[in-house]
């Protein structure tokens, strides 16, 4: 593909203008030259907004102020800490590169770019961002920001989730990087396209590149980037059995190679529909999880949802109190104290807020 020569090498120029005199962005990770925080702050903003992972970045950094504190402290503690912000399966890999590189590496960071990519969880994006802007080695990062400046610039409508337009994209942002000083240019590229050139209402009247830009001129701002593939969203009925003897409630961590891996939940029992109550009563009873007039239902709560990325869950919340203590296989008892200090899915969280923590 043939781009517009001129905008080639007007872009880096006038980015970099824009971002000393107009960019007045600010976050707590900008400028950073410590490879372990970049690492973290990058870990923690994979799909999730800068607002929301703003408030995690300061805790983490808060408690875990190095990656050796970090690689010492318990996965419960950590899962804790991460709670809500979801995609847990980065909570793992941070937690396993955390203590390989604070034991294999001995606390050092790795500083270059094939070394960082080979840490768990850290991909070229990732990779390209620790390696400018902890080292200012020459690699563009290429993310929702600058695919959309980019294709809007330069008039690109080769699709942004295909391979051919990845390759495309990713070419052309190592073309325009500045070499001398790719951290700074990465990071103003990104600020444009969070603040600027934005994914609904873009401020093109206050852009700096409207006189070069093809989509500003043609009329196709709100059509590009051009996407493919559509999100398939499945439905997944979560039914929860709160069982309570005396003051504690039986929980477990998920194991499973599902969502939620290494949370907390209930008993649960997952079904294809909305079941009522009745009838996945009756389901706990044949498989003796209880038994026939030794247990009381206290509540049953209302319909929850949460919207995941591929997935919906539906479900509700079923408190039930028992005469005897049971024993469940995989489950443990846990006081209502020692309930705050595990780690649950948003979804059962959104029940905790709406419910009286006393004994079920």
């Amino acid at each position: 593909m043939t781009f517009n020569k001129e905008l080639l090498s007007t872009f880096p120029v006038l980015l970099l203008q824009w971002n000393s005199h107009q960019n007045t962005r600010k976050m707590p990770w900008k400028g950073e030259k410590d490879p372990y925080k970049i690492w973290l702050s990058e870990i923690i903003l994979q799909q999730t907004r800068v607002e929301q992972g703003l408030k995690y970045y300061e805790k983490f950094i808060t408690v875990f102020p190095d990656i050796n504190k970090l690689a010492a402290a318990k996965d419960e503690k950590i899962y804790k800490l991460w709670e809500g912000l979801g995609y847990y399966s980065r909570c793992k890999n941070l937690i396993e590169t955390g203590r390989f590189i604070s034991k294999k590496l001995k606390g050092r960071f790795p500083d270059t770019f094939e070394d960082i990519l080979s840490l768990k969880g850290v991909g070229n994006y990732t990779a390209s961002a620790i390696a400018s802007f902890a080292y200012n080695l020459p690699y563009a990062v290429v993310d929702g920001n600058v695919f959309r400046v980019l294709s809007r610039a330069f008039g690109i409508k080769k699709p942004i989730d295909s391979t051919e337009g990845k390759k495309l994209f990713s070419q052309l942002a190592f073309q325009l990087l500045d070499k001398e000083q790719p951290g700074i240019y990465n990071q103003a590229l990104m600020d444009f396209g969070a603040v600027i050139c934005k994914p609904q209402n873009p401020l093109c009247h206050n852009c700096i590149l409207k006189d070069h830009c093809f989509a500003y001129k043609k009329g196709l701002v709100n059509k590009l980037p051009v996407k493919t593939k559509q999100i398939k969203i499945t439905t997944r009925w979560f039914n929860y059995l709160v069982i309570g003897y005396n003051d504690k409630i039986y929980i477990r961590k998920r194991i499973g190679n599902d969502i939620w891996r290494n949370l907390h939940e209930f008993v649960l029992f997952e079904t294809n529909t909305n079941a009522s109550a009745k009838r996945l009563l009756a389901r706990a009873e044949k498989e003796k999880i209880l038994k026939k007039n030794s247990y009381k239902v206290v509540s049953i709560s209302p319909l929850y949802s949460q919207q995941l990325s591929h997935q919906k869950i539906e479900g509700r919340f079923i408190k039930i109190t028992i005469k005897k203590e049971i024993v469940l296989p995989g489950f443990k008892p846990v006081s209502l104290k020692q309930l705050s200090r595990h780690a649950f899915p948003r979804f059962l969280n959104a029940y905790f807020e709406k419910t009286v923590p006393d004994t079920p």
